[in-house]
């Protein structure tokens, strides 16, 4: 017999992305599947959505006449192994000019509240069997934008129908003014301290950590740093206070997406076994970045450009990085200074760094499969796929040692290297010498290209698939669902 999951998110690949959500959100479901659980995914029918399945029937399952403010409709569809259920309410997630949550000149939507409450609180009517023939055995809601599902969950229908809610990030927690409250529809006995009330305002993801018979984070080291007040941002007395509730389960990647013998976007395919295809990728990430040809290592960033993934640091390395004879290659956005900052040094090293803003997925793919070394000094992680995606295509990780990055890397310390189990460097976060002193590490193991080599086909053994992660949701959805019946 197959549970019936109902996955909410704000975003899910290959249809939509910004960001890990994104990713996880997309491969999940599909690893589901082999351990016997029938996922749903409900996210917005974004105009980007609807682009991308244009050639696909979209059939309308439900309808509102007035949903936060206007008509609204539920639209079923298959895609690329997903079923698929989508949001389409044109006042909420209609053509806006600017990206899923703000404006181009990086403010939030001033109706951030009023859209995401009303995908949470669509997810609990389908979850109650709004749907004819389909009900939800569990629900699964990601981030602080599905979080308020678990509210809604518990003050609908089905109060005892089991929901999870995944921290993907504890920095965006969903926060707004007290007055919006009257407007959630919630009962008046949900403001309050276990209920969503926070702070005087109204949270998102602190109701869906509330409510929510399980809280994941995306990685075991996470789970423990968020129960401290230096990494708990506010939420750390809640996060302690729910003990075992709150777990981490590490990401993974889809490893049929990121397969560097099948990858299109790639110059020349290739295998832990056979890396000469590497040399080829090498050659067309230096010609797509001008740099110029070199025996020193090529690091690379993939990342968004923020405080947050360290990138203030590696401004501040590149002299240093240029000097021992490596070269850089950076693709991401953010910060207006940040980007600004990575587009001057490429001024003033021409040949040796090269910088593209904005995001490009099949470039991704390319510099993890021509670089040697991938930088991620974060100063928090709660998983990363960056460095996952690295260790499968041989570009060895120098990250800093937190959060999920710690969970997945094996510093090739001494130890490590006698026993043939190095897959990357870490090293303290937060701080530039400690960066700095990283590259210079990876320099050094660089020179001695068997040494390399040979970290580089450990961390490409390495199964960051989503099987082992997937059969730990699958037994939790099931316990939860015992646990239900109990009830």
């Amino acid at each position: 017999m197959s549970l019936r999951l109902l996955s909410v998110t704000s975003e899910l690949h290959p249809l939509i992305k910004t960001g890990g959500l994104a990713d996880v959100a997309g491969a999940l479901p599909l690893a589901l599947a082999g351990h016997g659980v029938e996922v749903r995914s409900l996210l917005p029918a974004y105009p980007q959505v609807q682009r991308a399945l244009a050639r696909i029937r979209l059939r309308p399952v439900h309808s509102y006449k007035t949903l936060f403010g206007g008509p609204a409709r539920v639209l079923a569809a298959q895609h690329q192994g997903h079923d698929l259920l989508l949001l389409d309410s044109p006042a909420l997630f209609g053509t806006r000019d600017g990206g899923l949550y703000g404006d181009l000149a990086g403010h939030d939507w001033a109706d951030n509240w009023r859209r995401f409450a009303a995908l949470a609180a669509v997810a609990a009517d389908i979850a109650a069997g709004a749907l004819k023939g389909w009900a939800a055995d569990v629900v699964h809601a990601h981030d602080w934008q599905a979080a308020l599902t678990a509210a809604y969950v518990r003050h609908g229908r089905r109060p005892d129908l089991p929901v999870v809610v995944t921290i993907h990030n504890l920095a965006f927690q969903g926060r707004f003014d007290a007055a919006i409250f009257p407007e959630l529809g919630l009962p008046p006995s949900a403001f309050a301290l276990d209920g969503v009330e926070y702070y005087g305002g109204v949270g998102f993801l602190k109701a869906g950590l509330q409510y929510a018979d399980a809280v994941t984070t995306v990685s075991p080291s996470y789970a423990d740093e968020i129960r401290t007040p230096d990494a708990g941002m506010g939420l750390d007395g809640l996060l302690r206070a729910r003990g075992d509730a709150v777990l981490g389960i590490v990401n993974g990647i889809d490893t049929r997406e990121w397969d560097p013998m099948a990858d299109p976007a790639l110059a020349a395919p290739f295998s832990h076994r056979a890396l000469g295809g590497r040399s080829s990728n090498r050659r067309a990430l230096e010609k797509r970045f001008g740099l110029k040809p070199g025996r020193g290592p090529i690091f690379a960033v993939i990342s968004r450009l923020t405080w947050q993934k360290g990138i203030d640091l590696i401004v501040d390395a590149i002299g240093h990085l240029v000097g021992l004879g490596g070269r850089l290659v950076v693709l991401g956005s953010g910060d207006g200074a940040m980007e600004n900052a990575l587009l001057g040094a490429a001024s003033r090293h021409p040949g040796a760094i090269g910088v593209v803003t904005g995001y490009d997925e099949p470039l991704a793919h390319l510099i993890q499969a021509g670089a040697d070394a991938i930088l991620i000094p974060s100063r928090f992680e709660p998983c990363g796929l960056t460095q996952l995606y690295g260790l499968r295509y041989g570009t060895i990780p120098v990250a800093a040692r937190t959060g999920g990055l710690a969970d997945t890397i094996i510093d090739a310390n001494d130890a490590a290297l006698n026993a043939g189990c190095a897959t990357g460097l870490l090293h303290q976060p937060g701080s530039g010498d400690a960066l700095r002193h990283a590259i210079a590490r990876a320099v050094h193991l660089h020179a001695a290209p068997d040494l390399w080599q040979a970290i580089r086909r450990q961390g490409m053994r390495a199964d960051w698939g989503w099987e082992r992660s997937s059969a730990r949701y699958a037994a939790l959805y099931t316990d939860l669902v015992a646990q239900a019946a109990t009830r």
